[in-house]
């Protein structure tokens, strides 16, 4: 029987059993080698004649479950379920990385990849073999608990309908998404590492009218958590209530200044810009390459001494978080930035060995169809010693950033370039009218060494999506309010008739 939800027609939504098609019941070892009828050993020695004469490399095994479900307009959208599974094989030989993938699973289909490789890398070396490894907690759960598709679809319209009862509120969209990930990774080094990776995502954009025109802002809830997370209320409401608040603030919102002034980054999402500004000139491939302005700058100073910033892939349950990385080596909390002084780089295998140091595990992949880079976790500066009263208290004139939308950054150069959807003016100390318009314009090999206090109101954000070399992994971000008291310009679509008139405390 198919009962009409909505514009959606389940079939048979009075049932208990769970109509997802995501449960972690799946040992990834045992299910790989069953596709490949072969045990673990032999699929080890399967990776040993694929690699041979490679210096590293792994075969990569993944299956993915993603279920995705949204309403519009008031309307649900029928779902969509997919399963996609393959494996990837990685051939490193020196500075060299060569990788072919097949969406077909057997032993032939990675003996002929593997052939195909080694047909082109022409150097023969002795394998790497993988550094011995203690065993690590997870940090995050190995199952998805999913709702009935009935209970997702009320989620949805309970967010909506509490969205609409602001009458400025004229159009909202939720979309809820779950995702599981089996992964083995298997060396030819008789080594082998999986994992199950859960990951949930809640999407929401609300859209408001003053009757003259129209504002829209978004949040999302993230993270390597189960479904009844985000669906509960003391979750989801306090963003929809953030976004109403941010969305009429548009609406009111005037041109934003230009020039020379302090900064005030808010709590959280605005970490963004360490991320972008600073986290991506710190992972290592670019800095054996020498095109980061950071490649040279190990053991000095980069940033004042009030600032610490951590790369950390065991934070529980956190949207980048890893027990390991996608080349298998245990996550960790990497230290780059301490007391002001560049201490370390984000590393995979081969920028470790290439630089004479250990593997941070920080190597990723979309997928895959896709080789493992260098990339972020969650990227961190560490909360300090004022209240964010104090920050803004003591910035007589100056500009509240609350968060980005995007930005550009060249890291050969430093120079950045970082676009605000929401700020607010502070004046005599305190914040006043929201503007729109707001840019960041400054180099991140400097801009670092004029944050001058630090709040001790840290806060994480889990809603980032992070691109590099054509491919898009989760992270995590977060940092407290700081104030940067020179070294940026800001820059606006009105010139400030007061630049100049204050100075700070």
């Amino acid at each position: 029987m198919l009962v009409l939800v909505g514009n959606l027609y389940v079939d048979n939504p009075t049932q208990e059993s769970d109509m997802s098609i995501i449960a972690a019941g799946i040992d990834p070892v045992t299910y790989f080698c069953g596709l490949l009828g072969k045990n673990i050993s032999e699929v080890c020695a399967l990776a040993k004649t694929a690699l041979d004469g490679a210096e590293d490399g792994e075969i990569y095994f993944e299956r993915t479950e993603t279920e995705i479900l949204s309403i519009d307009d008031a309307r649900i959208e029928s779902p969509d379920r997919s399963v996609s599974q393959g494996f990837g094989l990685r051939r490193v030989s020196g500075q060299s990385v060569f990788y072919a993938h097949d969406d077909v699973i057997t032993a032939d289909a990675i003996l002929h990849v593997g052939a195909e490789l080694r047909a082109i890398d022409k150097h023969s070396r002795l394998y790497v073999p993988q550094a011995k490894r203690t065993a690590i907690p997870s940090f995050y759960g190995d199952t998805l608990a999913t709702p009935h598709l009935v209970d997702c679809v009320k989620l949805l319209q309970e967010i909506d309908a509490y969205a609409r009862t602001h009458e400025v509120v004229t159009n909202v969209s939720v979309t809820l998404l779950g995702a599981l990930s089996y992964i083995l990774i298997v060396r030819a080094d008789d080594t082998h590492e999986y994992d199950i990776r859960p990951m949930t995502r809640l999407y929401i954009t609300i859209q408001c009218t003053d009757g003259s025109s129209r504002e829209s802002t978004n949040e999302i809830v993230s993270g390597r958590d189960e479904y009844n997370r985000v669906s509960r209320e003391n979750i989801w409401k306090p963003e929809v209530d953030l976004l109403l608040k941010k969305t009429k603030d548009k609406l009111r919102a005037k041109p934003c200044p230009s020039g020379q002034m302090p900064v005030i980054l808010a709590p959280g999402w605005a970490a963004i810009f360490l991320h972008e500004a600073f986290g991506h000139g710190l992972e290592a491939d670019f800095v054996w390459r020498k095109t980061t302005v950071f490649a040279d700058l190990l053991g000095k100073r980069v940033a004042s001494n009030v600032v610490n910033v951590v790369d950390d892939g065991t934070i529980p349950r956190a949207r980048g978080s890893l027990n390991i990385d996608d080349e298998g080596t245990p996550t960790e909390r990497t230290v780059l930035i301490q007391d002001g002084i560049l201490v370390g780089y984000m590393h995979d295998r081969q920028s470790a060995r290439l630089l004479g140091a250990h593997a941070t595990g920080n190597a990723r992949r979309e997928s895959y169809r896709h080789h493992p880079q260098v990339r972020m976790r969650s990227t961190l500066l560490l909360g300090g010693e004022s209240t964010p009263e104090e920050i803004i208290a003591a910035t007589q004139y100056g500009i509240y950033m609350a968060s980005f939308e995007g930005g550009q950054v060249d890291t050969v150069t430093g120079q950045f370039v970082f676009n605000s959807d929401l700020a607010y003016m502070v004046v005599d100390g305190k914040i006043q009218d929201p503007v729109i318009g707001a840019t960041l314009i400054g180099n991140c090999a400097t801009a670092l060494l004029h944050v001058d206090m630090v709040g001790n109101d840290f806060a994480i954000s889990g809603a980032g999506s992070c691109g590099k070399g054509g491919q898009t992994v989760p992270v995590g971000v977060g940092q407290p309010t700081l104030r940067l008291s020179g070294g940026i310009t800001v820059g606006g679509t009105e010139v400030s008739q007061t630049e100049g008139a204050h100075s700070d405390n």
